[in-house]
């Protein structure tokens, strides 16, 4: 039987951890790496209630109401902000089919008014399929003082900020109690853990021990840091060779042009990031050391993803209280430094600038919120060794968060539902050449679209309010000099020349090998293609209950070797004890 993790980053960019580039320390996720996969080319929806929709359904977020966070419902199909009710789940799909399945740490999928003490509890985490749940159910968490629920009550946290308590390590230490205690009651029964972290989301709070272990790390900024981690990305080939990294934006600063108390400040904000995300490493390494010593680890398939790329929410010069900017209150640069000493500590709840967020998500455009590639293509690693031989390997097929629920059911042996808007990696597994499972997706994000068919990519430049930085690109230069632009990702993947500006000339080598350029990328699906405003989300049928085996898991076609004699039929009221 296959066990089942899940591990879900929050604002985590594509070339943030180590095995990704960018240098800084993340063994763990190094570890799942070195034994698993990497994909290059996976890809998510830009924000996070959205992406979470997608990964636990297999739908696309309209399709379930998620086109936008829970937390914001509208009467507009698609972007209700509440999952129908009968839509498949992963957890409820394996725990129907003899699973135990377990949640921990960020949920938001829920709209403001069902959060509270009196429910309704239908769309909470043991609503939709989870037997057990421990975590906070907003986008974000003080992660020193977090509002924190058990099962469906909220409880408080088990010790105060000034006796050392921190969010991650609450979370790490609920999710490995759950496992042993399961697999101490029902030894070899598969469970299902969702471990999705409050990190790296803002705030960046962290012990000062681990951000001081970076001290003088990012003096150099962050161009030239970036140049590094796109070298070390060719180098393991997270990028293919030839890549050409996308410049630096005009509304991105120079670090050359910063002055001293801005570089100090802004270096000191990226040494609190970067000791926030190793720290959250070690606490991942925890999980899967406990898994290790329960002996289940190989038997485990591990998928760890982002919800989306680097968030760009604090600003050009970032802030010292994140919620600043949704309340349209900027600081300066020097009513910030005066607080730099304790960056991360129990006072602040801070996010860096943004150039920090450009640089994690090299070498792509723009970052969380856009359909550019910045905001929708993350780090994906696969570890399964129980059932994949390749191991330290880098795949270059297209995928999405969609395929992930269809992957892993694929992993354990459960029927994949009807009706998904994703399909199965597994036969990448194995297969560094096999075909991606699918050759079309769409993106949206508060107006920002993009399409991909076939090899090509088509991008909107549709700027949203809402970041008050963000709304000055209206009087800048613009984010590309046209509203459309498209590049074969294969052969541009940092999309960087637009093919479709009519006043340049496209050599025939800028199109995919043995495709023709067409003359408006995407046009052949123009009258195909739903427009997103009127899709209707479908009607999901109610869930069925499964008969299990009492160790878990379906009953098999013939007998198992626990079995004393053939397996009882399903449909028997009184099912052999197993001996």
């Amino acid at each position: 039987m296959t066990n089942v993790v899940v591990i879900v980053l929050d604002d985590l960019g594509f070339a943030q951890l180590g095995c990704f580039g960018s240098g800084i320390d993340t063994p763990a996720f190094d570890r799942l790496a070195a034994e698993g996969l990497r994909y290059r080319r996976f890809h998510v929806t830009a924000l996070c209630s959205p992406t979470r929709a997608a990964l636990l359904t297999g739908r696309n977020h309209h399709a379930v109401g998620m086109g936008f966070l829970a937390d914001l419902p509208t009467t507009h199909p698609g972007y209700t902000g509440r999952i129908p009710a009968g839509t498949p789940t992963l957890p409820s799909l394996l725990r129907d089919t003899g699973w135990s399945t377990m949640a921990v740490g960020k949920w938001h999928l829920l709209p403001r008014g069902e959060r509270t003490a009196a429910g309704p509890f239908d769309r909470w985490p043991l609503g939709l399929g989870f037997e057990r749940y421990y975590g906070f159910l907003r986008g974000d968490a003080n992660h020193w003082a977090p509002e924190l629920v058990r099962d469906n009550g909220y409880v408080d946290a088990p010790a105060r900020p000034e006796d050392g308590y921190h969010l991650t390590e609450d979370l790490a230490d609920e999710a490995i109690a759950m496992v042993t205690a399961q697999q101490q009651a029902a030894p070899g029964k598969p469970f299902c853990l969702w471990f999705a972290t409050g990190a790296m989301h803002a705030p960046h709070h962290v012990d000062r021990s681990w951000a001081d272990r970076y001290a003088g790390a990012f003096d150099q900024g962050w161009d030239v840091w970036r140049d590094e981690v796109i070298e070390r990305q060719r180098a393991a080939g997270v990028i293919p060779e030839g890549t050409e990294a996308s410049e630096r934006p005009p509304w991105v600063p120079a670090w050359d042009d910063l002055d001293d108390e801005e570089r100090g400040l802004f270096a000191r904000m990226m040494e609190t990031y970067a000791g926030f995300l190793s720290h959250t490493d070690a606490q991942i390494g925890r999980l899967l050391d406990a898994l290790e010593g329960l002996g289940v680890l190989d038997d485990t398939i591990v998928v760890a993803v982002s919800d989306n790329g680097a968030s760009a929410e604090g600003g050009v010069v970032g802030t010292s209280n994140e919620h600043r900017f949704s309340h349209r209150l900027p600081e300066t640069v020097p009513e910030m430094a005066a607080l730099a000493d304790d960056w991360g500590g129990h006072e602040g709840y801070p996010h860096y600038a943004w150039g920090w967020a450009w640089a994690g998500n090299a070498p792509f455009r723009l970052w969380k919120r856009y359909a550019w590639l910045g905001g929708t293509r993350v780090p994906f690693l696969v570890r399964w060794p129980a059932g994949m031989s390749a191991h330290g390997e880098v795949r270059d097929q297209f995928g999405h968060a969609v395929d992930v629920l269809p992957t892993i059911l694929d992993a354990c042996g459960v029927p994949i539902p009807d009706g998904l808007d994703g399909a199965s990696l597994r036969p990448t597994f194995d297969a560094a050449d096999a075909p991606a499972p699918r050759a079309t997706q769409y993106f949206e994000m508060l107006g920002s679209r993009s399409i991909v068919h076939d090899g090509w990519k088509a991008t909107t430049d549709h700027v949203s309010r809402g970041v008050v930085d963000e709304e000055e690109f209206g009087r800048r230069p613009r984010l590309r000099q046209g509203p459309l632009g498209a590049v074969p990702p294969r052969r541009r993947p940092a999309e960087v020349h637009d093919l479709a500006d009519e006043r340049r000339t496209c050599s025939p080598t800028s199109s995919p090998a043995g495709r023709p350029r067409p003359s408006a990328p995407g046009a052949a699906l123009a009258d195909s293609w739903p427009r997103i405003a009127d899709l209707v989300p479908p009607e999901y049928p109610r869930r069925r209950q499964a008969p299990t085996l009492p160790a878990g898991g379906p009953y098999p076609a013939r007998p198992c070797p626990w079995w004393s004699a053939a397996p009882p039929s399903p449909f028997s009221s009184t099912p052999r004890r197993r001996g």
